[in-house]
């Protein structure tokens, strides 16, 4: 598969088959992310696979926190606190595809927040993988970070596998960290659901849109 193909190939997939990722597979995606780049060869990441009974008390405690009406709170600030034109559209466009396409009305708050709720269980996916690195490093290594998950979705795409990225799975640390065993002091930055994607789920059935190249880009010759 080329890169370009697994480019576009990836999508965020929100609902999985029961069926289990083989080990092997995720130790090959893993090994594949390892080489992505970062700042004076630092590697920031710090990866936690979760899958089996593990991975079914982490998300009951996660899920009975959000529907217990307990706010989650991310170890960053990772959406802006004022939304300003165009990403307050783009954000608002994104919400409406997903509840539209499962016929969610806006007067429906029980079927909101029962699919917001999946979040938490990352989806029913098989694996939730869990993303951590240390509290001294900077802004830089958010960017090493992000070089390290898409390499990982890509390759996970060339395993014939699927993902979904997942700011939801960092909102309550005080959870997980103390369960996984990772000191208080490191920084949950996020999850990534992982599994093979269930092909006829109506959720997996549209795709967000992508702005046009000549929209984001200036060339100076």
């Amino acid at each position: 598969m080329q890169v370009r193909e697994a480019l576009k190939k990836r999508k965020s997939t929100r609902a999985f088959l029961s069926r289990d990722v083989e080990r092997e597979k995720i130790v090959r995606i893993l090994d594949a992310a390892r080489h992505a780049p970062s700042g004076t060869n630092t590697q920031p990441w710090q990866v936690a696979v979760v899958r089996g009974e593990k991975k079914r008390e982490l998300q009951g405690l996660m899920e009975t926190a959000f529907r217990g009406g307990e706010k989650g709170k991310m170890d960053y600030q990772y959406y802006p606190v004022d939304w300003q034109p165009p990403y307050k559209e783009r954000r608002k466009a994104c919400g409406l595809q997903l509840y539209s396409t499962l016929q969610i009305s806006r007067e429906d708050k029980q079927r909101q927040m029962d699919q917001w709720a999946a979040n938490y269980r990352a989806f029913d996916a098989p694996v939730a993988l869990f993303f951590f690195m240390d509290g001294i490093m900077e802004t830089g290594s958010f960017l090493d970070y992000g070089m390290f998950l898409q390499s990982l979705m890509l390759s996970a795409v060339e395993e014939g596998l699927a993902v979904c990225p997942q700011a939801a799975l960092g909102e309550y640390p005080k959870i997980v960290k103390p369960f996984l065993g990772y000191p208080d002091d490191t920084v949950l930055l996020c999850g990534i659901s992982l599994g093979y994607e269930d092909p006829d789920a109506l959720v997996n059935s549209y795709r967000t849109p992508r702005e046009e190249v000549e929209s984001f880009t200036r060339f100076f010759d």
